[in-house]
């Protein structure tokens, strides 16, 4: 029965990875500009992420530590430097953009500036983490984020043309500006796969105590979570689709996503999607607070875990604290959300080589996997992520030049 529990536990979570202020964003501009057709490159984040976040939960299963505790350990201290300073930065941004997205939906619900609300909404996320623990950050805001239904019932009451959905899932060329079609695309895949989610989970897997017995939990919530999130985000390209792209209307800032779902809502779907952006803008907060704090106890070794009293790791609890206060001077000084989601998401696509190849490695090592290394599935899909991540590296910065506009 607890199984069980932490399976839909872990559904209901994976609304966090796909439907924060990333994936708002991107979907809402891919909807508006392309209709359906950037929909391939959210189902393959979607598949990618579920892919990570299996192997890391079972890497952690199997041998009681994180993914960055084995990745310092077998690459040397040399190249993990080098990802924790590629993660950590892609990270901070990602952080400040969240923060950036719940002064955003509380300005839109006040009418009080945004940047009056940034230090507010990071203070209050650090007593949250300061008095929580893991569960409650985990599990509480995306619980409170199952609003996002509400996105998809909007979708559906939008009457999407179902087939021409259906053959978006098929990559097809842009039948008008090139540059902008493969920015957004990468800027989904970024928004989907940034590494945080795979890094969090990992560190949640040790943090919850999982042994070789929760494979099929693993599994069960890597996939199903992952495609539970990523439908809800598919529902806001739906409804960009048919809402924005009739009137032309070209996303450059947060305020204008007010409007998405009062056409098939009414009125409701207004407060129902502030309040969502909210909430889960929020949640993606302390994930990222939290993962940061991770990535660096973990890859020098400190001692961590929000389950943990402040006092009994401080230098963990230093990093988050530090991280959050900081990230949220940006908002506060009025710059603005949306630009810094678009880069933040771009550079999380470019920097997924450092921490998706190194996996290849680690998932066929006996001595760590013993006999729960990857098969011929998971290895094939492990490298072709990885080939993919190659790719995102190179063409990331050149098309946030081209396409970023």
């Amino acid at each position: 029965m607890k199984k069980w529990v932490e399976i839909a536990l872990g559904i209901v979570t994976g609304i966090g990875g796909f439907l924060e202020v990333g994936s708002i964003a991107t979907s809402a501009q891919a909807g508006s500009e392309f209709r359906y057709q950037l929909a391939w490159a959210l189902a393959l984040g979607v598949i990618s992420l579920a892919f990570l976040m299996e192997m890391t939960g079972r890497l952690a299963a199997v041998s009681k530590r994180t993914y960055v505790d084995l990745l310092r350990e077998h690459f040397g201290m040399r190249f993990f430097l080098v990802a924790l300073i590629a993660v950590f930065v892609v990270s901070f941004m990602v952080l400040m953009a969240e923060i950036g997205g719940v002064a955003t939906a509380l300005q839109m619900a006040t009418g009080i500036a945004s940047a009056w609300w940034a230090i507010p909404v990071a203070v209050i996320g650090w007593m949250v983490l300061w008095r929580g623990t893991f569960g409650i950050v985990e599990q509480g805001t995306a619980t409170l984020g199952l609003l996002a239904i509400s996105f998809a019932i909007g979708a559906v009451k939008a009457h999407p043309d179902w087939g021409a959905l259906g053959g978006a899932f098929i990559p097809s060329r842009p039948t008008a500006n090139p540059a902008r079609y493969w920015y957004l695309a990468v800027s989904i895949l970024g928004a989907s796969i940034s590494p945080y989610l795979y890094l969090f989970y990992s560190a949640g897997a040790v943090e919850d105590g999982w042994t070789p017995d929760y494979r099929s939990v693993n599994r069960i919530t890597a996939g199903l979570g992952n495609l539970f999130g990523g439908t809800l985000a598919l529902a806001v390209i739906v409804t960009a689709a048919l809402v924005f792209a009739p009137a032309h209307v070209h996303i450059d800032k947060f305020e204008q996503l007010g409007s998405l779902f009062v056409s098939p809502l009414g009125r409701a779907g207004f407060w129902l999607f502030v309040a969502t952006l909210c909430i889960t803008c929020f949640g993606a907060t302390l994930e990222i607070a939290l993962s940061i704090a991770y990535l660096i106890a973990q890859g020098f070794g400190w001692e961590w875990s929000e389950n943990l009293r402040p006092g009994r790791d401080s230098r963990f609890s230093t990093v988050y604290t530090v991280a959050i206060i900081v990230a949220a001077i940006p908002a506060a000084l009025g710059i603005s959300a949306l630009s810094l989601t678009n880069m933040s998401m771009v550079l999380s696509a470019a920097s997924l080589p450092f921490t998706v190849i190194p996996l290849i490695a680690l998932m066929n090592d006996g001595k760590v996997m013993g006999r729960y290394c990857n098969g011929w599935i998971s290895n094939i899909a492990l490298v072709a992520i990885s080939m993919m991540s190659i790719v995102l590296f190179f063409v990331s910065l050149p098309l946030q030049l081209k396409g970023g506009g």
